[in-house]
């Protein structure tokens, strides 16, 4: 099963946009949304069922044992983190708190002990097709674990199938390099405007490091034709790819609005990333002398 890997430098690229599309033109099978601070992809493409929920464990939590502390102030002391509070007793801030293991170690009396905490929720979407995501818990860490589990839930439950999409997250951080592990072929939708440029170069420098095919798709390139320029010289420039060109459309504000995707609808956008989609299966399924199948819808 071939792995094709969504990503842009930074949010609001239309990235969630462009991944709901191809979803909808391969009929896929499986796919996951990896952005777990702030998954969408569920509300654009509507599920039938509620989801199996699972909890997700990332790092334990200390917890001070009132009974037993006798108020010596050590834990407070050494924690670089500041996550101890003495008013009106010795506790713990859990959204502070990192889970070094420092203030057990330093407690005199064994007052302190490190259990496990919930970080967030594994989402596991069956029905016609795999759909698998997740939530991180409100100042949690470990994303990039949590996104390691979505992936690992995902192959888990199929791997007959020829392709899997997945929507990353955006930036270039722990989550996407997560992301990254293991994938065919990343698509990097860029943005034609300064910052956007600037993110695109930092993530295609983040993604090469995989040694993963990478390849570009210019989203809104007609709200500065000299930035999508830009764009397209700096591709030409690294031997990359670049898949075509998606113009600014308010039909496409509209579709995900009421959720749906831009190839649910006849539209500009939606006639664009067609064209996308089919350079990027065809990029995709080079190493096996073809491109990768698709069901006729």
């Amino acid at each position: 099963m071939k792995q094709l890997l969504i990503l842009s430098g930074k949010g609001g690229t239309g990235k969630t946009t462009v991944a709901s599309a191809f979803i909808k033109l391969a009929q896929a099978r499986v796919y996951a949304d990896c952005d777990v601070d702030a998954p969408n992809l569920h509300l654009v493409l509507e599920q039938e069922s509620e989801p199996r929920r699972t909890d997700y464990y990332g790092l334990p939590k200390a917890q001070i044992e009132e009974q037993i502390c006798i108020e010596c102030d050590l834990c407070r002391q050494y924690c670089r983190f500041d996550a101890i509070r003495t008013e009106p007793v010795y506790t713990v801030d859990d959204y502070v708190c990192e889970g070094c293991g420092v203030c057990e170690y330093v407690c005199p009396v064994g007052a302190v002990s490190l259990h496990p905490a919930v970080a967030g929720e594994l989402r596991l979407y069956l029905n016609h097709a795999v759909f698998s995501t997740a939530q991180l818990k409100m100042g949690s860490g470990t994303s990039g674990k949590l996104v390691t589990e979505v992936k690992r839930q995902m192959i888990s439950v199929i791997n007959d199938a020829d392709l899997a999409i997945i929507d990353g997250s955006p930036g270039i951080g722990c989550p996407v390099i997560a992301s990254l592990s293991g994938v065919d072929m990343v698509l990097i939708i860029a943005e034609p405007s300064m910052s956007g440029i600037s993110d695109m170069e930092r993530i295609i420098r983040t993604a090469r490091q995989f040694q993963t095919k990478v390849a570009v798709c210019v989203n809104k390139y007609d709200t500065s034709p000299g930035n999508s320029e830009k764009i397209a010289a700096f591709c030409e420039l690294n031997n990359l790819p670049l898949l075509g060109f998606i113009p600014y459309d308010p039909e496409a504000v509209k579709a995900v609005n009421e959720a749906r995707s831009i190839v649910d609808v006849d539209c500009p956008s939606g006639r664009a990333v067609r064209e996308v989609f089919g350079q990027t299966m065809t990029l995709l399924g080079d190493e096996s002398g073809g491109g990768i199948r698709i069901r006729e819808s």
